[in-house]
């Protein structure tokens, strides 16, 4: 029970030092003292019991619940070390080590800033709550605590349950962490909004929260995009996205933390939208908390495969008050300030940069307004909301988003004439034009469809444009403009994989080839990976091109369940998809002996125990010319017989005096079990080919286990446009957020130099 006493001292040290905190934000400045030292008790104790849940899981020590329940011997080092967040108890540890750790950044920050007593008192209470959830849920309990009554006290398991298969993955190893990291870091803004509502300082929080909002933003964006690949790529699960509501959920928070950006930087530069900047700072975090509760509380149990299962009675009703206390303080701090932010209240003319990133602003929050309806209403109905409902919702917003997202960066911070604006717009709409009259004359036949291809290209062209501009200027600048092209990228990659994708089920028999979305595809044989699963071979023919695909199928003793993983070859234009669905094995019927068969030239039949295929003709055995000379005509037929795995073959043969007296020879196998005589053929040069009729005659046996079967591995393929596109996109966004981050705090660094 060590680890268990380690999370009450850091949930103890994170009492005392918010405490502390919260003291000296008044006369007692000598608690300051105290409260870092208890908060850096607090790092230590989560850094320890860490360490402590690593050690239980790398020695195998499987008296611990959540050691037994999902770690296994089997498990590689790689994944073992991935069970430490696979769970409800682990990835709350995890999420504490992470946030306490972002703590240390921001106690340094926020001192330097001056704003440290109020801004850590927020985030310590912040921290409080996850650790006091950690004592409840805690990854320390015994095996006979969790199941009491059903294990004897004591008893220590040989071997763990394991890894649920979906998770045993390389993307493991990086998506929940970065996922994590993201949602501690959006406790920042919010312990920034409430501390400058405290503090009545509603204008200097912007400049200090900003870095903070952007590196939260690409934690979480970078999470989301990692899992999006990893359900592409790896799970099967036929695309990138699927509004899953524990999807949703991220997504959400992330979509506001990307709007908190710009209604910052409008607030810089214009000193409007404060009281929007204060709302959506906190919003941020109360959404992460509601998708916390989304995710761990159960109640999408039946309508998400993300969803953990229920927590328990008292981890729920404390999910209930984290979430209760984050609106109530949070919203109530605004309300409280309300008539001193109504000083703020600016209106700025339509045709500005300020008021089309604030229309922009509305826009996207519209949309996230429309997911978070979709996303919660299975605590409503307990039913999940269909995929077509978010696209039909989303589309039209898009669509504004696309071209205000343009027409943002064409109009100034000062207002300017309609006409100016159509002017600086008129080689971006006239490149879009062309471009979405390229895509209708390719295929583009939805006129929706095509208004939303034109708006992302509008915005594209827009942000090449100033992309070439600012990198001319100083390429330090440029992230923003790289980001929007990045979603403009990504709304064409949405349109292309999206809207005009394929998808077709086929079955594949044992090499022989099909047809399929106009590709040749061939199914050669599976076999075993290095891993233990099963990999199928297909082989892929388009165009003169080839390649192989091995999706894979596997029984998992995890769940009892057949597992499936999809491969997929990648092109600039497109993907091709192969999902395996079922392997079918069927034995071919056998023919009974003393019967009488007919064989088309490569036909394969059972007979008895030996599958007999009908090769050729062999002409050998006579001379043609005895037929013009009145002499025997002989023909043969070559037959190859496989029984076990020995295989032979014979040639059955007849002599012909005259069309109506054949002479057949009997041709037995070399056992003796099986005899062929050849009674007639018929030589066919068109699409049937040439056929015989032979007599079967001999002790035949019935088929057994090792009879050869026919194999249909029976899977569903897809082709997917431009889905290179998604991920590119997804990238560029990422990696403008980034260079914005570095040039935000290279501009710090430089401001704090020259005030020194």
């Amino acid at each position: 029970m060590v680890g268990t006493v380690i999370v009450w001292i850091a949930a103890l040290a994170s009492a005392f030092s918010a405490y502390a905190y919260y003291r000296s934000v008044g006369t007692q400045k000598r608690l300051l003292s105290f409260a870092r030292n208890s908060y850096g008790v607090m790092v230590v104790a989560v850094l320890a019991a860490s360490a402590a849940l690593m050690m239980y899981i790398l020695r195998h020590q499987f008296e611990y619940a959540y050691v037994w329940g999902y770690s296994s011997r089997a498990l590689p080092l790689s994944l073992l070390i991935t069970t430490f967040w696979a769970g409800q108890e682990g990835s709350f540890l995890f999420w504490a080590l992470c946030a306490s750790l972002i703590g240390l950044g921001l106690m340094s920050y926020s001192r330097r800033k001056g704003n440290e007593a109020e801004t850590m008192t927020v985030y310590v209470i912040v921290q409080l709550f996850l650790l006091v959830l950690l004592t409840v849920k805690s990854p320390f309990q015994y095996i006979w605590q969790a199941q009491p009554g059903e294990v004897p006290v004591g008893t220590i398991p040989s071997d763990g349950r394991g890894l649920n298969p979906l998770l045993q993955n390389f993307w493991m190893i990086a998506h929940p962490p970065i996922l994590f990291a993201g949602f501690a870091a959006m406790a920042v803004p919010f312990s920034f909004a409430l501390a400058a509502l405290w503090r009545r300082s509603y204008v200097d929080w912007v400049n200090n929260a900003l870095p903070w909002v952007i590196a939260g933003t690409i934690a979480l964006g970078t999470g989301i995009m990692l899992g999006g690949y990893w359900a592409y790529g790896v799970l099967g699960w036929g695309g990138w996205w699927g509004w899953d509501p524990v999807e949703n959920s991220s997504l959400i928070p992330w979509l506001v933390g990307i709007i908190l950006i710009h209604t910052m930087l409008v607030q810089k530069r214009t000193g409007g939208l404060a009281k929007t900047n204060f709302f959506l700072g906190i919003s941020t975090y109360v959404l992460v908390v509601y998708s916390t509760f989304l995710t761990r509380s159960g109640i999408l149990g039946s309508s998400s495969v993300h969803s953990f299962v229920d927590p328990g009675a008292l981890a729920y009703t404390l999910l209930i008050i984290w979430i209760a206390a984050s609106i109530i303080v949070g919203f109530g701090m605004i309300a409280r300030r309300w008539s001193d932010l109504k000083a703020f209240l600016s209106r700025s003319p339509l045709l500005t940069r300020e008021s089309i990133l604030g229309i922009s602003s509305a826009v996207m929050g519209a949309s996230a307004l429309v997911i978070l309806f979709g996303t919660s209403w299975p605590i409503l109905s307990k039913a999940s909301l269909e995929p077509a409902f978010y696209d039909k919702t989303n589309l039209p917003i898009a669509i504004a988003m696309g071209l205000l997202l343009g027409l943002s960066l064409l109009v100034q911070w000062k207002e300017e004439s309609s006409s100016q604006i159509l002017r600086n717009a008129a080689a971006s709409l006239a490149a879009a034009a062309v471009a979405t009259a390229i895509l209708v004359f390719a295929g583009l036949d939805d006129i929706v469809i095509g208004l939303f291809a034109f708006s992302a290209l509008f915005a594209f062209f827009v942000n090449v444009i100033r992309l070439y501009r600012l990198a001319k200027e100083n390429v330090r600048f440029i992230g923003g403009a790289l980001s929007h092209i990045g979603l403009a990228l990504l709304f064409l990659g949405i349109i292309g994989s999206g809207r005009y994708g394929q998808k077709q089920t086929a079955s594949l028999p044992l090499n022989e080839p099909e047809e399929v979305l106009g590709h040749t595809l061939t199914y050669t044989g599976y076999k075993p990976a290095s891993d233990g699963k099963w990999e199928f071979s297909v082989n892929v023919e388009k165009g003169g091109s080839q390649y192989v695909l091995e999706p894979v199928m596997y029984n998992s003793d995890y769940n009892n369940s057949l597992m499936r993983n999809p491969d997929y070859a990648a092109f600039l234009t497109r993907d091709f998809y192969l999902e395996p669905v079922s392997l079918e094995e069927v034995a071919p019927p056998a023919a009974p002996t003393g019967s009488t068969l007919q064989l088309r030239k490569g036909e394969s039949k059972l007979i008895g125990d030996a599958m007999v295929t009908f090769v050729r003709f062999d002409m050998d055995h006579g001379k043609m010319g005895g037929m013009t000379a009145g002499g025997d005509v002989t023909i043969g037929a070559v037959l190859e017989v496989k029984r076990g795995g020995a295989s032979e073959q014979l040639t059955a043969i007849t002599s012909y005096k005259d069309a109506q007296n054949p002479q057949p020879r009997t041709a037995r196998t070399k056992d003796g079990k099986l005899a062929f005589e050849l009674l007639g053929m018929n030589v066919d040069t068109q699409a049937k080919g040439s056929t015989i009729q032979i007599a079967v005659k001999g002790l035949g046996e019935q088929p057994t286990a090792d009879v050869a079967k026919s194999q249909i591995l029976v899977i569903e393929a897809s082709v997917k446009p431009f889905m290179s596109l998604v991920w590119t996109g997804a990238f560029l966004m990422m990696l403008g957020l980034g260079v914005a981050l570095t040039t935000k705090l290279n501009g710090t660094r430089l401001k704090n130099a020259q005030t020194r």
